[in-house]
Order: C-alpha cells, then structure tokens, then sequence
C-alpha cells in the first residue's frame, strides 16, 4: 500500500511519542522532528507508510541512544493481557465457534497499537475486549478454517506486545504442529520480539522465529534470507495488524488480514468504517 498525505502529520506525530518516551531533552525533540520533517519532505510516495517509519525509528535510536523506547509500555500490556487469559480462554472454549471466537479476540487486541496511538488505557482494551464476540466483523473466518484445513505450514505473522496474548488464543485454535510464529528481529515501536512470545507462552507451544528486521509491519526486502525462505514457503500466512496489511498488501502469498481498522487511510483502502474488525483474505 502506498503513502498518502494524511500519512506525514502521523510520522510526525509518531517520532515525538517516540521521543518523548526516552527523553524529557526539547533540543532532541527537535532534533528528532527535523530529521522526520526532512525526511517526509523527500519521500517517494509510492512507498508503503512503514519504509517511513522503519527511517524515522532508526534516526531515534541514533539520537538518543535508547535501543528500545517502548520496552516499560510492551511489558505493561504483556502484563495486563496475561491477566486476562484466563477468563478469556474459557470465553473461546464456551463458544459456538470457538476459532471465531479467538479470531475476534485476536482482532480486538490489534488495539495496542503505539504506531498509531499516543495513548492506550488498560480499560480502553478490556472494553474492546468484552465487545468482541458481539461486534461486526468485516469478513468472514470461513475462508480462513477452509484454507487452514488444506495448508500444511501455516505462517502466523505478529504485531504487537500484549496483542501477542490475545494472538495466542487464535493460535491455539490452530494445528500446531503445522504453526511457526514470526516475531521482529530487534525493537520497533511497541511491536513483539522474541521476548514477548516468551512472555505470552508461544515459545511453549510452537516454533518461533524472527524476520531479522527493525522495521514496521513485514518489509520483505529488508527481512532474512531465512524468514523470506519461509515466508515463500507457507501456503497460508496470517498477518496481524494495520502495518503488515500496508506492506504486504501487493504481495503474492494466501494473506488473511487480521486487524482493527484503526484510521481513515486504512479504512478507506479497505473499504469499511474506521473501528471496523476485519478479517479479509488478500486479493478476495
């Protein structure tokens, strides 16, 4: 998916979050907003809005000398979805289709989402939680339980800390041993590593491995040998979260969609109101 105008005052936006999560320091705030400013003026267009951020999170971690500015944030939602587990791990079981029943859950946790959220309550997602099973959804799991019942690698795509625990509800669904979990090669906004899959229990229950990036959503250009060779390999791919859906929404592969329709950019390419559930099979 390509970047549009009303792209630029979320990059800007985002940098200072970013910023300001490491540093109280406004001559680096500055620093840091030039820098995207410069950036965003140069820009081609044509490219997917996280090529944008994958620069901007780079030029901050040179700035400020913080590896990770999101790790306090990614460990508070790892915390608070883990909390609700439980409850909602039996909410899927007592379900009459408990594979829906997770997938929305999964969606609903696409909510934690720093990329492109300032702000993000623990309410504000429990709330959203306890809607799930009931809210419309853009789509259908149809496709997905025929899809996954043919496929003998299944390739799960996460995106954010603590949505990571609400994924696992979804995984759980799913044949495992067919499963591996992909997670990012190093810091990026509030998306997962390798640590919150550990954290969310994933690494006990299926293969788990990294893209070999720092970039937002799954930029395969710039991904492992290693994670292309499966990536080309899975005969369905889930790929949660609006970042993958930008940057792999030309791709090839058997893509279902997973996430919240969280601004008017997304919606509008996707064709549903802003908020929406969507799960959407690519190029259906």
């Amino acid at each position: 998916m390509r970047t549009f105008l009303d792209c630029i005052p979320c990059f800007v936006r985002q940098a200072l979050d970013a910023t300001r999560f490491v540093t109280d320091d406004v001559r680096v705030h500055e620093r840091v907003l030039r820098e995207v400013l410069r950036a965003a003026s140069e820009m081609d267009l044509s490219l997917t809005p996280p090529e944008m951020g994958l620069r901007i999170h780079r030029a901050i971690r040179q700035l400020t000398g913080v590896v990770d500015p999101y790790c306090e944030v990614k460990e508070r939602f790892n915390r608070a979805a883990l909390a609700l587990y439980p409850e909602l791990k039996t909410r899927v079981r007592a379900a009459h289709d408990p594979l829906e029943a997770a997938a929305r859950l999964a969606i609903a946790g696409n909510i934690i989402d720093f990329g492109v959220r300032s702000s993000i309550e623990t309410a504000e997602v429990e709330a959203l939680i306890d809607g799930a099973l009931d809210a419309p959804l853009e789509g259908s799991v149809a496709p997905l339980r025929a899809a996954l019942g043919e496929a003998d690698r299944i390739l799960f795509l996460a995106d954010n800390a603590g949505e990571i625990v609400f994924d696992r509800l979804l995984i759980e669904e799913l044949p495992l041993e067919r499963v591996v979990v992909a997670v990012k090669g190093s810091p990026i906004i509030n998306d997962a590593t390798r640590a919150d899959a550990e954290a969310a229990g994933l690494t006990d229950l299926v293969e788990v491995i990294d893209n070999g990036s720092d970039a937002p959503g799954t930029l395969l250009g710039v991904c492992s040998d290693a994670f292309r060779r499966r990536f080309e390999e899975a005969d369905v791919v889930i790929a949660k979260g609006q970042a993958n859906y930008e940057t792999l929404s030309e791709a090839e592969q058997d893509i279902f969609f997973l996430l919240q329709a969280k601004c008017a950019v997304i919606a509008r390419d996707l064709g549903c109101p802003v908020g929406s559930f969507v799960l959407r099979r690519h190029r259906e």
